[in-house]
């Protein structure tokens, strides 16, 4: 499965939540705001204030994604995603997240590319 357009409309205008596990393979999930989806099977993610889940990606990563439709009570649908991530202070991708108005008045320290290999749909 990829991230087709219904996914994408999902994942880009709703909080997800993203799981990360530390050296000892202790969980830690944060949610996530806005996330962006660059092609059928990336999504980036900008790291404002993300020490733990950078430290984390650093030591395993292994990630994962999820995410429901706004109106999940209405219409239950979300799906699980799953990947690697990594992560990036410079070059091309960092350079494209502070391109992305939303961040325009946050630090931006770097981007998170996270590549997609099993896609999970919630009902």
């Amino acid at each position: 499965m990829e991230i087709n357009q219904g996914i994408k409309n999902i994942i880009e205008s709703n909080a997800m939540g993203f799981a990360t596990t530390d050296k000892n393979g202790n969980p830690h999930n944060i949610a996530v705001g806005f996330a962006k989806v660059i092609s059928k099977d990336e999504i980036i993610i900008t790291n404002n204030y993300l020490n733990e889940t950078i430290n984390n990606i650093s030591k395993n990563n292994n990630v994962s994604l999820v995410v429901w439709q706004r109106d999940w009570e209405e219409n239950c649908v979300g799906y699980e995603l799953k990947g690697t991530a990594q992560y990036f202070t410079s070059g091309k991708w960092a350079d494209f997240i502070k391109k992305i108005p939303i961040n325009k008045e946050e630090p931006c320290k770097g981007a998170i590319l996270i590549k997609i290999n099993k896609i999970k749909h919630l009902i």
